[in-house]
């Protein structure tokens, strides 16, 4: 999995390419997402239109990272999840806990 990160309006968009599998990229999420708060920067969007594949540890990755932003007076969305993605949000009930978009300029303008 490669972690992207770019600025958009007001907002940070992660782009998560590949397939997310939690591991050692769990802990890198993580550590960028406290660093985020550190600077303020509390609006972020994980972009998975390059997801290809995610495992139960990608998702709890995911949740990690909501719960984070969340305790840090934060907001972590989603936007572009793919068809599979988004029938495993579905699958574990995990889609009544983030909220999705179907681009990222939805995304970052839900959070005006």
């Amino acid at each position: 999995m490669k972690i992207k990160t770019t600025e958009k309006y007001g907002a940070l968009v992660i782009e998560l390419k590949g397939n997310v599998m939690g591991g050692p990229e769990a802990q890198e999420f993580s550590t960028l997402l406290h660093k985020l708060l550190d600077e303020g920067k509390k609006n972020v969007v994980i972009d998975l239109a390059d997801c290809k594949f995610m495992n139960s540890s990608g998702l709890g990755m995911l949740i990690s990272g909501f719960t984070t932003m969340k305790n840090g007076g934060g907001s972590l969305k989603l936007a572009n999840a793919t068809e599979k993605i988004e029938s495993l949000l579905v699958i574990t009930k995990l889609i009544t806990i983030f909220e999705h978009f179907n681009s990222v300029d939805e995304a970052v303008k839900s959070f005006k």
